[in-house]
C-alpha cells in the first residue's frame, strides 16, 4: 500500500508523536501510538499483500492469491529484498501451471534474491527440477533434486522428491 521508506517514515513520526504524549502525562495515548508505530513497522518488513496472498494460498484459491500479488506494482520499489524474493516464489509457483519459461524466470530470481527458510529455498529447487524434467534437461534436475534434499531438513517434502526421481528415472 504505502512504498517501504513511506513505512518508515511515519513510523519515526508515530513514535515521536508517542514520546510527546508521554512528556505531557497522556500514558494511555503514548502507548496505543507505539503500538501502532510497531504495526506500521510490522508491515515494513511483512508486506501486507504478500501476507494476504500467503493466506489465499494457505486456502487453496490461488486466483485470490494472484490478485493479491498483482497489487504490488513495482515489486523491486516498494518491498525488501526478503519480500521481493518471496513475491518472485509465489509469482513463480503460480505461472508454472501455464508458462514454464516465465515461472522459471521467477524462481531463478527469488533465489537469487534470497529467500529465509531452507525449505522454501528447497521448495524453489524443486519446482525448477520439474521445469527442467519438462524441459528434458535430465542433469539439470538431478541436481536440484539433490540440492532440495539437502536443504529438506524437516522431511517436508521426501514425497515430491521421491516421485520426481521415480519420474526422473524414466527419462
Amino acid at each position: 500500500m504505502f512504498h517501504k521508506y513511506i513505512k518508515l517514515g511515519l513510523t519515526a513520526l508515530i513514535t515521536a508523536w508517542a514520546v510527546y504524549e508521554f512528556s505531557q502525562g497522556h500514558i494511555g495515548n503514548g502507548i496505543m501510538l507505539l503500538l501502532l508505530a510497531g504495526l506500521v513497522l510490522f508491515l515494513y518488513f511483512k508486506n501486507e499483500f504478500l501476507l494476504l496472498a500467503f493466506l489465499k494460498v494457505r486456502k487453496q484459491d490461488f486466483a485470490g492469491a494472484n490478485k493479491w500479488l498483482n497489487m504490488i506494482k513495482n515489486p523491486s520499489s516498494a518491498l525488501i529484498r526478503k519480500q521481493e524474493g518471496y513475491y518472485n516464489l509465489m509469482k513463480g509457483i503460480m505461472t508454472s501451471q501455464t508458462n514454464l519459461n516465465e515461472s522459471e524466470k521467477y524462481l531463478k530470481k527469488a533465489l537469487q534474491l534470497g529467500l529465509s527458510m531452507n525449505h522454501d529455498i528447497a521448495m524453489a529447487k524443486l519446482q525448477l527440477a520439474g521445469i527442467a524434467m519438462t524441459k528434458r534437461r535430465k542433469l539439470e534436475a538431478t541436481q536440484l533434486l539433490n540440492e532440495a534434499k539437502k536443504l529438506d531438513k524437516y522431511n517436508m517434502l521426501t514425497d515430491q522428491i521421491k516421485l520426481f526421481k521415480e519420474q526422473l528415472k524414466k527419462l
